[in-house]
């Protein structure tokens, strides 16, 4: 394997919306540079890139893939990233490392929803970026339809670098506007043909060469001079032109051609090593030192100190957990040490790989911009910053988004359950965007995601890497109970059977405080009437009869109970009979003080294209929601709101379903509201059921 210098490594990662080739473009990338023998195919489950089980049953990348090749004395390392909403955290996690995204728009479709999101990522991280008119081979393939829609949809100025030669079937090269030469392709051989533009396109081709060439000058002004005075650039100035444009993200190239049959990618893969940026290029990065918050800068040197970022973990049953990491400054050696800033421990490293799609390259020694792993280091995690331990700094990470879809589960085998919990434990080290908890009122174990088809591929991951088979199911809402009205009650317990008996009595006040308020018990005896040792038994009964409440079986919150007076016997009283009377008081006068249930609100913010809003609005109106506000955001518009939770269980498929897949949402707790009758109803008949059964 040669051994580059940084200034010779490009980072890129490949974006875009769900179905636009992204995984072939890569395998055509593999092929092209002669790294495989046919190009990996998706829908064959041939792909190097997608060789999770998972991927191949489904056809997409649900996990993102690393992958380098050798291209023109040049070492290309890309990620193929998922273009599925509900794996879009991987995308920009990967997106934060690399120096550039190479951007697929399908040539039929157009821009769609998923590439206006990575392209926002984009913007965030401020990557340099090409654009890739794919699949032009497709029926309705229409080129300049793609880039209007490019125009429209991203807002931004863009350069033609080539046009196609031909559409659909008919589509058999491209012309490369720098070089002014026409590439032929013929599906039986790898390379491409380099010939004379066609006759037919040189008026064409003309038009976008000299638009080509005023954008460039537009970058630079010792250009744009050259440009007037002569009304050209020359080669060198050209070339030299655009790659200060791209690098510094003033200009945007846009190529075009079929990865399914390779066409387009020389001159592809030339653009990249040409005018995309080095690490060199990219220049320092800044961190914060551990400890004082100070501002850290490390320079992509080799003679600087060691730093690198964590961006992905991936869990293996046999190689144990496995590190993929980017790094930024310094070398580093297999079988050394190295400090992990984000959770101030040193960790031992064994070999250093480079991962090729599924299989492992070992490598020596790495240098600023190599992407590589590590197998089975103990306390690392995604998002953490490893690096020399006499010279730490910390990286900015990215946070992953809020869950937006729960399911109950639980193992279809008794015996399975602590196997489960340390699987899906596994599993979120893998995935940051997975949360699980349980839940004391429901005493439900609850695993959240990013989307339904998310939470499916956890289950089928458990399955197949760890052996565990789960059920899920719609978790149980945590109504709660309340009060509306006030009473005062006697709670009397006697009870005799030979020998010593038990008696305790108790009068209590009770009565609703401001909801969220919770429950406070309030000791109001005068003089000895019930001895002080056991008072806090009566608050203990309390307490315990207040978990299970009276309407439905749900905790009952938001009151005021007072003892404020009663009775005891000098042999018979005791705790526990204390314990019991304040427990019978309390249910007894639940039911005088106009019992209600309480279901969780929480808050919603839900993002979608313009042209879905009457239809996303009308149906949060048919789910008792209620719209607060809305916002806009270039072509979308975000609602925001407040719902029920009950009514927004299976909320993400079906704004998925509403919005042809352009929408999201997010939410949050908000509050506790009082559930309308006709719906409580229904509720506690529901509970009752379920306690008969």
């Amino acid at each position: 394997m040669a051994k580059y210098e940084s200034n010779s490594i490009r980072n890129l990662a490949v974006v875009g919306h769900g179905g636009t080739g992204k995984t072939t473009l890569c395998e055509s990338m593999l092929y092209a540079a002669g790294k495989t023998d046919r190009p990996g195919r998706v829908d064959e489950g041939t792909s190097s890139m997608d060789y999770e089980p998972e991927e191949q049953k489904r056809h997409i990348s649900i996990s993102a893939a690393t992958n380098h090749i050798d291209w023109d004395k040049h070492r290309i390392n890309m990620i193929d990233t998922p273009g599925d909403s509900n794996f879009a955290f991987d995308t920009k996690s990967c997106l934060r490392i690399v120096d550039g995204a190479v951007v697929l728009i399908d040539a039929v479709g157009g821009v769609e929803f998923q590439t206006e999101k990575a392209w926002e990522y984009l913007e965030e991280f401020r990557l340099p970026r090409l654009l890739f008119i794919s699949r032009m081979d497709r029926e309705r393939a229409d080129f300049e339809k793609a880039v209007e829609s490019i125009r429209n949809r991203l807002g931004k100025k863009v350069t033609l670098c080539s046009l196609p030669i031909g559409a659909e079937n008919a589509f058999a090269g491209v012309v490369d506007l720098t070089s002014m030469k026409a590439f032929l392709y013929d599906d039986q051989k790898r390379a491409a043909k380099v010939t004379d533009i066609p006759a037919d396109m040189s008026k064409t081709v003309q038009k976008y060469r000299d638009i080509l060439i005023e954008d460039i000058a537009e970058t630079d002004d010792d250009l744009m001079n050259k440009y007037l005075e002569s009304g050209e650039l020359s080669p060198e100035d050209l070339l030299a032109g655009l790659r200060k444009g791209v690098v510094a993200g003033a200009l945007i190239p846009v190529v075009c051609g079929s990865a399914i049959k390779n066409i387009g990618i020389h001159p592809f893969l030339d653009t990249i090593t040409r005018y995309f940026p080095s690490p060199v290029d990219r220049g320092s990065v800044s961190g914060k030192r551990p400890g004082t918050g100070e501002e850290e800068i490390r320079l992509p040197e080799e003679s600087a100190p060691f730093s690198a970022l964590v961006f992905k973990t991936i869990a293996d049953p046999y190689a144990g957990r496995l590190t993929l990491f980017r790094v930024y400054s310094g070398t580093l050696k297999s079988d050394s040490g190295l400090f992990n800033a984000s959770r101030k421990t040193t960790e031992r490293i064994g070999s250093l790989f480079f991962l090729e799609g599924k299989t492992q390259k070992p490598v020596e020694e790495l240098i600023p911009g190599d992407i590589a792993a590590i197998a089975k280091l103990k306390e690392t995690a995604t998002g953490d910053t490893l690096c020399a331990e006499k010279s730490p700094i910390l990286y900015p990470t990215v946070e992953p988004p809020p869950a937006i879809i729960s399911f109950a589960v639980e193992a279809k085998s008794r015996g399975d359950e602590d196997k489960l919990v340390s699987s899906i434990h596994r599993l979120i080290d893998e995935d940051p965007t997975l949360t699980f908890h349980r839940d004391d009122q429901t005493r439900e174990m609850i695993l959240s995601g990013l989307g339904q088809v998310h939470i499916e591929v956890v289950i089928e991951k458990m399955k197949r890497k760890f052996g565990v088979e789960v059920n899920l199911k719609t978790p149980k809402v945590p109504y709660k109970e309340t009060i509306k009205g006030k009473t005062t009650v006697q709670g009397r317990y006697k009870k005799q059977s030979g020998g010593r008996g038990q008696f305790g009595d108790t009068w209590l006040d009770i009565e609703p405080l401001p909801r969220g308020s919770g429950f406070e018990f309030v000791d109001r005896i005068v003089g000895g009437v019930i001895p002080h040792q056991y008072r806090p038994a009566v608050e203990k009964g309390i307490v315990e009869a207040m978990a299970e409440g009276v309407v439905a079986g749900y905790p009952v919150v938001d009151l005021r109970v007072s003892l404020t007076d009663g009775s005891y016997h000098t042999v018979d009283s005791s705790e526990m009979a204390f314990k019991i009377a304040g427990s019978l008081g309390f249910k007894k006068g639940i039911l005088e003080c106009q019992p209600t249930l309480l279901e969780p609100i929480v808050n919603i913010s839900i993002e979608i294209p313009d042209e879905y809003m009457g239809d996303v609005i009308g149906d949060l109106n048919s789910r008792r929601g209620k719209v607060l506000g809305m916002d806009s955001f270039g072509h979308h518009q975000i609602i925001k709101g407040q719902v029920p939770r009950s009514e927004i269980l299976k909320y993400a498929p079906d704004l998925r379903s509403m919005t042809s897949g352009r929408g999201t949402f997010t939410c949050e707790h908000s509050h506790y509201e009082e559930v309308p009758s006709h719906i409580a109803e229904k509720i506690i008949a529901e509970s009752k059921k379920e306690a008969e059964g």
